[in-house]
């Protein structure tokens, strides 16, 4: 009797597992990523004073990550992707 339990229990969390991998979708809390093209006076500083809220600081250190900027050197004409 127990093992019946056992094997009903373990077969509708399996079943479970599965219709939820099925349906789980991506988040979008963040929303889609942004494009942005440098211009000639722009600074990574200047990019992200003008898109972020708050200290531009941590939105330099994602820019760059995001991007994979050896540094803070951007140049006109380059795209960046904003997260």
């Amino acid at each position: 009797m127990f093992v019946k339990i056992l094997l009903r229990t373990v077969t509708l969390v399996a079943s479970a597992l599965l219709v939820w991998s099925v349906l789980a979708r991506p988040s979008v809390a963040h929303g889609p990523r942004q494009l942005y093209r440098v211009r000639s006076d722009d600074t990574l500083w200047s990019i992200a004073a003008s898109h972020y809220g708050g200290d531009p600081g941590g939105a330099v250190w994602q820019i760059e990550r995001t991007n994979r900027l050896a540094g803070g050197a951007i140049f006109p004409g380059e795209l960046l992707v904003l997260p």
